[in-house]
Formats: structure tokens, sequence, C-alpha cells
């Protein structure tokens, strides 16, 4: 290399501004804690990671335990929970059925079978919804369906005209055959473990969880206003719906 190259190497960095420096704060250090700069960190000067913007928050996750014909399940399913997730973005909402309840399980033979507080027509509703979960796999799909099915004159009747109107990509002989299979009972005894393992222990149906929690305060909060409470617990930008949280209702449950 000639020698007048050799010597305009040390001035490229006076020359041309920015070449050798060290790259941006906000490649290391997330934009909200990048203040360094006295004149940043007054206002006086524009942040280079002002375009950074904080991580999205964790949506308010939701575990409803319930049976499937429980009145004060029904209720709340379709007055408190449906309502809430048709507002709610699903940033903001994530939700768990876990169709159970107050029933009893028994291994007669190898084979799991159930007796339920509503009788024999309440396990079969059980078993509909949570082979429906198992098809159709996708939270959006199946909860419309399960709404059809709760508001509706009955759990264990309408599935096919449920299916119709909310999702007519299912097949209900699929549906059908797990119900009545190995697998809507391998499913159903699932159920029972997860509704058995509950800390503290379940007293009454509709159980509210709450991000991995149940109090009396948060079971209260949710039958009273489940919107209010989402909104309430959420950390990130408030949604638009949460401007209006509904009126309180009266708590309705099916005990033990």
């Amino acid at each position: 290399m000639a020698p007048s190259v050799l010597l305009l190497l040390p001035l490229l960095p006076v020359l041309v501004p920015g070449l050798g420096a060290a790259p941006p704060v906000c490649d290391r250090d997330p934009a909200w804690l990048w203040c360094r700069s006295p004149d940043i960190a007054a206002g006086k000067a524009p942040s280079p990671c002002a375009h950074r913007s904080p991580p999205p928050a964790a949506p308010v996750e939701l575990s409803l335990f319930y049976e499937s014909l429980c009145p004060a399940c029904r209720m709340f399913l379709v007055r408190q929970l449906f309502t809430a997730w048709l507002l709610l973005p699903p940033d903001v909402l994530s939700i768990t059925l876990v169709p159970y309840g107050n029933a009893q399980e028994r291994n007669e033979s190898g084979k799991w079978e159930f007796r339920c507080q509503h009788g024999p027509e309440e396990c079969l509703g059980n078993m509909i919804e949570t082979c429906l979960m198992h098809e159709a796999k996708n939270f959006s799909t199946y909860f419309p369906v399960i709404f059809c099915l709760e508001s509706g004159s009955s759990v264990t009747k309408n599935l096919a005209a449920c299916l119709q109107v909310y999702a007519p990509q299912l097949d209900g002989s699929r549906i059908a055959a797990c119900v009545g299979g190995d697998t809507g009972a391998a499913l159903m005894h699932r159920n029972a473990q997860l509704t058995e393992a509950l800390d503290p222990p379940h007293q009454y149906v509709p159980w509210v969880v709450v991000n991995g929690k149940h109090t009396d305060e948060l079971q209260a909060q949710a039958e009273a206003s489940l919107l209010g409470l989402i909104c309430s617990l959420y950390q990130g930008k408030k949604p638009e719906a949460c401007g209006s949280s509904g009126t309180p209702e009266a708590p309705l449950r099916c005990r033990r």
C-alpha cells in the first residue's frame, strides 16, 4: 500500500463521521433502558433507539373448570366468558376449557367410566365438547360451537346444527367416533386429572383460575364482571373494550 494511503487511514473517522464508531446502544440495550446521554434523558435530543417499542405484554391466562349441564356454568360461559372473548384481542386473553366439573371416574376392567352430577346426559355433553376441542384444535374454531351448544336448548342434541353454523369444515362423524371410543375416554380422564390437581381443590363450578391462581376474590370478580377483571390484570395497552366493563352480575354455582 502506498505511504500516502497509509497516512490517510488514521484520518478516515474524522473525514467520514460515524466510520469506526461503536454501534448504536440500541443494538445492545432496549430503548426504554437507553438513557446514558444526559441530553436524551432530559428530552433535549432524540434517542437513536426511539423507534423501538417495549415487548408485548403477556395475555391474561384464564382456565374454566366446568360441567356441560350446570346452569351456573352455562350462564358464566355464555354471558361472561364468550362476551369477553369476543371483545378482547387474542393477545389480551388466553382461555383453557376443562369440561368435567364435579364428575367422578373409576377404572372398570381397564376402561374409564364417568359419573356426572347432572346424570349421563351431562357426561355425554362433557365428552362431546372435549372431543370437539380435540378435533378442532384451534380455540377460535371450537369455542363458538361450544357457545352454541351451551346457549341452546340441548347440549347433546344440537352438535350437527351448531357445526353447520359455526364450523362447517369439521367432520361430525370424527367427533362422534371420539365420543364413543377410547380416545374420548382418555381425554376425559385427562380432564379429571387436571380437575383433581387443582390447588386449592375446587368446591363448586364454574371454577375460575386466572394466571395459575384461584382465590375467592378473583372468583367473585370474574363472576361479577369478567371483562373488567381481565382489563384490570392486563399489563399492556388497554384495548378499546376496556372502556366499559358492563354491569356486575350475581354469582351462580353448582356445588359438589
